[in-house]
């Protein structure tokens, strides 16, 4: 078994600390040429920056909360349940930051269930363990309980150490027993109850006396103060599960094992791409004055002429239908990507960038059966691409689009050539799994689940139709067609423009390459514009919390609900089908002898002709078509009237939609691979903010 290969000194930063710090510490209002606010992300630079450059670690990592549920939510509820949601101007510079650090080549580490401060001591003891010096960049108080032998606190701000004395000094006891004061003074920050009218200083008193948190619980009918005791006593459970919530976990089982945080090297220039991309150019000036390395001259910024940089807002509404400095939208720049070198090219840019929309064809809308015929991207304004994977058709096909002068179009491509289906996947997984590199979509629910099948998880990601419906609601459906209508004054070019319609129509697969080329790429060139038109208003009208806490990570939940599917009993539907069925026949029968005669009982016209002429029902009006109306309020009304016959309808009707809507249906769109039905949930459909189904209908 290999050995570990040993560590001197591991610095452990507190990153979540370190965010509220600069974003409270930075009160101007700094944005990106997007429009994304940057103020806590300059302040948390200029901090690690200066950490770096202070400290001789051989191990760094910046450690980070992933998300406010924890193992400490199942012990107590309402753990951190008071907390207010984070301002809405620095929800979206969490992702940023988490950016920042890796441009600087030092790791960001966090994880599900778990608070940084768990990671943070679960590393530090890993580390000590091996004979390393830790030192944990932090003034979290909770942090203390860790404190001594090889590991130690530093307070950056104040630049100053936090040791044994230290910790005594805060909490009157040592780091060993700060787990017992916490549990019986609570905490008010975090929601933790501890013992009522007890503090810090009554807290250690009593630990120092007894000896720990059982100690003092085993002699509660000792003290001398009556509420104390009663407190204690009445409150001894209350305690313990405190003691619960202040225990930092020292045996997280960790994803990022410590060895990945050996210190790298800064890249000058990764790190200039990124401070010049927020537009820091103080910063900037510093780092190339410092290395020597100027700002690469390849790397394109956030487009300065876009429309959402150039739009001026009167009002929470005034942008929906802005149209004025709008960059117009052409096919010219659109590029065929064939070869590796290309691809790579636009790989290396969208990397630099640092974001990249994109969106997938496939030759089906049901993403577990849709197979993938290309990718389309785009990184700036009116620049985009698509990627034949999978075409089927000889290129040469004629276009069913006519030229701008009504003629038949002639092919630009002689040839059907495609990347190599394999390779271009190969090339494309690391950089549509790159953390530090945002992906934008419309819908992009469906290209997650297409991409999925073929290995590639796409994130982070960012969709325009969710961002739309967040900000606009009922006001319009959220189709890329009508958003482009609305914002961008474009008329689209339509699957149908490509592809045909009715029975004519053809998959994607068969679409000449040029039409599929303006197609795709103007879909990836849209979104792009789409998002630069509305992500910035996220923070103008305070819809930054629903759409980063609630609508995006719902995406996610949502894809992977899909890609699961719903497990269906196949032969209790099929038996409940055989009884329906069986029910539907004796109505059928029924019916027939009450009426007197054999008729189609699914026809509206015949049924009203039998009940309001044939058998003199009252209450029969006739329609603009002639025929009688025989709704279900029609029927209801006659049966609380005591007509059986249309009581009897009722039940055939509603026995009929539960066979042929469910019980039949259902069995149908079992999915024979994965045995279960994959419905859509539908997440910008409903005015009211539920969630949809179709396809099927559940």
């Amino acid at each position: 078994m290999p050995q570990s290969k040993s560590i001197n000194h591991l610095y452990l930063i507190d990153g979540s600390g370190f965010i509220f710090r600069a974003y409270y510490g930075i009160k101007a209002q700094m944005t990106r040429l997007d429009g994304t606010p940057t103020n806590a992300v300059y302040g948390y630079t200029q901090m690690l920056l200066k950490i770096v450059e202070d400290t001789d670690a051989d191990y760094l990592a910046v450690i980070f909360d992933r998300a406010r549920k924890t193992f400490r939510n199942e012990i107590f509820s309402e753990y951190k349940s008071h907390r207010p949601p984070p301002p809405d101007d620095l929800i979206p510079q969490f992702d940023i930051i988490r950016e920042a650090t890796r441009a600087m080549n030092i790791p960001a580490v966090d994880m599900d269930g778990y608070e940084a401060d768990d990671l943070i001591a679960t590393y530090a003891r890993q580390a000590a363990g091996r004979g390393a010096n830790v030192t944990v960049v932090s003034t979290d108080k909770d942090l203390m309980q860790i404190v001594g032998g090889k590991i130690k606190m530093f307070d950056a701000m104040k630049n100053i150490e936090i040791g044994p004395s230290q910790v005594r000094e805060k909490f009157g006891v040592g780091p060993e027993k700060v787990i017992d004061v916490q549990a019986l003074a609570g905490d008010p920050s975090d929601n933790v109850p501890g013992v009522a009218g007890i503090g810090i200083k009554t807290a250690a008193q009593l630990i120092e006396e007894f000896g720990d948190l059982d100690g003092v619980l085993k002699h509660a009918e000792d003290i001398k103060q009556p509420k104390r005791r009663q407190a204690l006593i009445e409150q001894a459970d209350l305690a313990r599960i405190s003691r619960e919530l202040v225990t930092l976990r020292q045996d997280v089982p960790v994803e990022v094992e410590l060895e990945s945080f050996a210190r790298k090297e800064q890249d000058p220039g990764k790190l200039l791409t990124f401070l010049n991309r927020q537009n820091f150019k103080s910063i900037v000036s510093k780092i190339e004055s410092k290395t020597g390395v100027k700002t690469p001259e390849t790397v394109p910024n956030p487009d300065p002429d876009d429309e959402s940089s150039k739009a001026k807002s009167d009002g929470p509404n005034s942008k929906i239908n802005s149209l004025d400095n709008v960059t117009p939208i052409t096919e010219a720049s659109y590029e065929l990507i064939t070869e590796e070198n290309i691809l790579k090219i636009w790989i290396d840019e969208a990397t630099a960038l640092g974001r990249l929309a994109v969106d997938t064809e496939t030759t089906s809308l049901d993403s577990m059966a849709a197979d993938l015929v290309g990718i389309s991207l785009s990184t700036t304004t009116g620049r985009g691409a698509y990627i034949p994977l999978g075409h089927t058709e000889p290129s040469t096909q004629t276009s069913l689009r006519l030229d701008p002068g009504g003629q038949e179009r002639k092919s630009k491509y002689s040839e059907l050539k495609q990347m190599p289906f394999e390779k271009a996947i190969k090339l494309l997984k690391p950089l549509l799994e790159n953390p530090s590199v945002l992906k934008i979509g419309h819908n992009i629910k469906y290209d997650i689940e297409v991409l999925y099948r073929y290995g590639i998880d796409l994130s982070p990601f960012d969709d325009t139709m969710i961002l739309s419906y967040v900000l606009e609601g009922a006001k319009h459906r959220h189709g890329m067609d009508e958003l482009s209508q609305i914002h961008l004054n474009h008329q689209t070019i339509k699957f149908k423009d490509v592809a045909g319609t009715g029975k004519t129509q053809v998959t994607f697969d068969k679409v000449p390459l040029d039409d599929a080329l303006q197609y795709a790429a103007e879909d990836a060139d849209i979104t792009g514009r789409l998002y630069n038109h509305l992500k910035p208003r996220l923070i103008e009208e305070r819809m930054s919390a629903l759409y980063e806490t609630m609508e995006r990570p719902l995406i996610g939940v949502l894809a992977n609900m899909e890609k699961t599917g719903i497990l269906v009993n196949a032969k209790f539907l099929k038996d409940l089908s055989k009884d329906f069925a069986k029910r539907l026949a004796d109505l059928e029968i029924e019916i027939h002898k009450m009426a007197g005669k054999e008729f189609n009982i699914a026809s509206p016209k015949q049924l009203g002709t039998v009940l309001f002429d044939e058998m003199g029902l009252p209450g029969g009006l006739k329609g603009k078509t002639g025929a009688y109306g025989t709704g279900a309020d029609v029927l209801e009304n006659l049966s609380l009237e005591g007509h059986k016959l249309p009581k009897r309808v009722l039940n055939w009707r509603q026995l009929a939609k539960l066979k042929s809507t469910y019980t039949d249906a259902l069995v149908k769109q079992i999915n024979l691979k994965t045995g279960r039905v994959h419905t859509n949930y539908g997440q910008a459909i409903t005015s009211t903010g539920r969630l949809s189904s179709n396809n099927p209908n559940l």
